[in-house]
């Protein structure tokens, strides 16, 4: 038996979120959880802020999450929602302001938990005793408006954990396009290329199904259609590809992912990178290793975009030659060193990165079976280039 969740509710276009008035009919308190301060300078907050106000719910802020949001922020957070008790947690903004309030969800409705209890996927207790949850992206990419995931990094360990249960999956995904638009060129190809990375993982997981398959194909050719334009400042494209990572988060948080996922989470720990950089800059690679165990699967993906091959092995080739020109396209680097790594940081946490990206959870659902050793080649290999040292 397999499972396929996905939110309740999804709202979606240009001026969605005015559609939480609903919320009025059920909720009395909210707490909205955002971020920095680009939620404020938009007007998306407050615009929030007055939704929730007029149709009759008392609110209160949880603000400044910061990026890549640590374990202490997640604590915080808890204990102000156990202090101001809402019935309803909306959270607006990028992944990292979602993705904290999914996990101050879970110790606001169980305080005696502690983040070693719920670390490891599938430990969650029952949610939804005191408060829903609410999602509100503004960037196109982690989709945890519609997942089950939260990524929370233990800066005493130096380590991202992506919690893992359907328990967080929200009720409610708001997937308004005019949050998008002001993203930043850099974002937008950071975030557009995670949400790449997202179908085509999803696509080849071991998780992988019916279900789950046709959302990261049409993820994957609307990604291909927009993403440059949408960096290129087409705002027509920046709202296609709200949906369609959208479409890729649905695909992956039932599917799950690989180790193109295992190994961002480490280094961007490691090296303070752009997770979605770390994605982009890894997923070349990562294609190359698992090409052994599911070059059907990445053939099709190369079928559905158009590309040219007569077999399989040159369908693959010529996806991975196209995954790296978009990188080039969107001045993504083309390895870590040309990121900025150094060779002696790399070289000093090249084994720690290797050793926990294999007991990351993605690394479970990767279609290969891969060890700390694999991991520890791909790495080498993406740091300059030099794919010698894997065994394709």
């Amino acid at each position: 038996m397999a499972r396929f969740t996905l939110p309740r509710d999804l709202y979606f276009g240009p001026g969605a979120m005015k559609e939480l008035a609903v919320l009025g009919k059920t909720r009395k308190r909210a707490m909205i959880v955002s971020g920095g301060s680009s939620m404020k300078k938009s007007g998306a907050l407050d615009r929030l802020e007055k939704i929730l106000k007029d149709a009759g719910l008392e609110v209160a802020h949880f603000e400044g999450v910061e990026p890549d949001p640590s374990v202490e922020t997640v604590m915080k957070g808890a204990q102000a929602m156990r202090d101001f008790g809402p019935d309803v947690i909306v959270s607006i903004g990028g992944g990292s302001p979602i993705d904290a309030a999914k996990a101050m969800w879970v110790f606001y409705e169980h305080p005696e938990k502690s983040f070693d209890d719920i670390k490891d996927p599938f430990t969650m207790p029952v949610l939804r005793q005191k408060a829903i949850f609410v999602a509100i992206p503004s960037t196109s990419g982690t989709a945890t408006e519609v997942t089950a995931f939260s990524v929370i990094t233990d800066y005493s360990t130096k380590v991202k954990y992506p919690l893992a249960d359907f328990e967080i999956t929200p009720d409610i995904a708001v997937v308004d396009s005019e949050l998008a638009e002001t993203m930043p060129p850099k974002l937008t190809a950071h975030t557009g290329l995670d949400a790449l990375t997202h179908a085509i993982e999803a696509y080849v997981a071991g998780w992988h199904s019916d279900f789950s398959d046709p959302l990261a194909v049409k993820a994957i050719q609307m990604i291909d259609d927009d993403l440059v334009a949408s960096y290129n400042g087409d705002m027509a494209a920046r709202g296609r590809m709200h949906i369609a990572q959208c479409l890729a988060g649905m695909a992956f948080s039932n599917a799950l992912l690989g180790i193109t996922h295992s190994i961002a989470h480490k280094i961007g720990a490691q090296f303070h990178l752009p997770h979605g950089l770390c994605n982009a800059i890894c997923q070349p690679f990562v294609i190359q290793f698992n090409r052994k165990a599911c070059e059907s699967r990445y053939a099709d993906i190369a079928r559905a975009l158009g590309l040219p091959g007569a077999t399989e092995k040159q369908l693959v080739n010529v996806l991975v030659d196209k995954i790296c020109a978009l990188n080039d396209s969107l001045d993504i680097p083309a390895t870590l060193e040309a990121a900025g790594v150094s060779r002696e940081v790399f070289e000093a946490n090249l084994d720690f990165i290797a050793q926990n990206a294999v007991l990351d959870p993605c690394t479970g659902s990767n279609p290969r079976t891969t060890t700390a050793e694999d991991i520890r080649k791909i790495l080498l290999a993406a740091y300059d280039g030099t794919p010698a040292a894997i065994n394709w």
